[in-house]
């Protein structure tokens, strides 16, 4: 992807070179870390199969070409107070990272339109352009959760046009090309206390240090169940704690297999990023964001993950803090 700083829309744009480390030895890093969490694990590289097809029903069929990592706004813009204001077209995305014609394939973790569902909602980012003639083709896979006062959950499809977030998002961006090599990560049975990608992205911190490696891609929750929260809509109280925050989030287990949608980074340059993000979803019409499994005797874990190239960090709070960055 470019690099040219200038952000449309005046939000401000920074980015920085990734380490990439050979996905043959980035295998044999996770491999080792992962079976001290995993009773079974399986690291290889292996050719990109189809991900539009099922299970992992993505826009685009792959994950090469140029990947990168945007880190797009961020959690104080929602905590202690909203600031509604905060709100981005991704379809915007391709000219601010100077890219001017091809696919973009974007998935990841964010905070859905609320302008669109007239409530706060989680985003399942999930989501092709085709840039051809100053046009985009838009193939749209986005879903967004919502729960309701009451507690009931709903899990939204969105039209093809409504590209808009709010607040932040966290994304794997690249070409959407199949066949290229990625990564194919399987455990099973867990057998330590954190959770999937905080997993590998410990593995990862710990063989790499202050070289920030960043890693996306889409992985099967399955024969398990699963921690998730919604946000319900804004909270007219300020969330000052990280308590404030759980008491706020609705919190339940949903039914795999989950469909998910990750980014993570070893180290932050200094660029106050959310160093890991993962939303879910699934055809059974349950989502939102993924904590953990609670089915640690069962639970499979199986994805597609590559390294990405480059990190642009656009729209970075000037003022910023450490609540609810869970």
């Amino acid at each position: 992807m470019g690099d040219d700083d200038t952000g449309k829309n005046c939000w401000p744009l920074e980015n920085c070179q990734l380490h990439v480390p050979p996905l043959s030895e980035l295998a044999d890093v996770l491999r080792q870390g992962l079976e001290s969490h995993f009773a079974h694990v399986q690291v290889e590289v292996v050719d990109c199969p189809d991900l539009s097809s099922s299970p992992f029903h993505l826009a685009a069929p792959g994950l090469g070409g140029e990947p990168c990592l945007v880190d797009l706004g961020g959690v104080p813009y929602l905590v202690p107070t909203v600031q509604r204001d905060r709100t981005y077209d991704l379809a915007d995305l391709p000219g601010l990272m100077n890219v001017k014609d091809g696919t973009i394939l974007m998935i990841g973790a964010g905070a859905g339109p609320w302008q669109h569902l007239n409530t706060n909602c989680e985003m399942m980012t999930n989501l092709s352009l085709t840039l051809e003639e100053g046009k985009s083709n838009i193939v749209n896979g986005t879903r967004l959760a919502t729960v309701d006062p009451a507690g009931q959950r709903m899990l939204h499809v969105v039209p093809p046009e409504q590209t808009r977030c709010s607040l932040l998002n966290n994304l794997l961006i690249s070409r959407g090309q199949p066949s290229t090599p990625v990564l194919r990560i399987r455990c099973q049975k867990r057998t330590g206390p954190n959770n999937f990608v905080t997993c590998m992205r410990n593995t990862v911190a710990q063989h790499y240090g202050d070289k920030p490696v960043g890693i996306g891609g889409v992985f099967m929750l399955d024969n398990g169940q699963a921690r998730l929260h919604i946000m319900p809509d804004f909270s007219p109280c300020p969330l000052q704690t990280d308590a404030d925050v759980n008491n706020w989030l609705h919190f339940y287990n949903a039914t795999g297999p989950l469909i998910n949608l990750s980014v993570f980074i070893s180290h932050d340059p200094g660029l106050d990023l959310r160093v890991e993000h993962t939303h879910c979803f699934s055809v059974h019409g349950e989502g939102g964001h993924y904590h953990e499994d609670v089915s640690p005797e069962t639970v499979v874990y199986e994805g597609y993950f590559t390294p990405a190239e480059r990190l642009f960090r656009i729209d970075r709070p000037s003022e910023t803090h450490r609540v609810g960055r869970d």
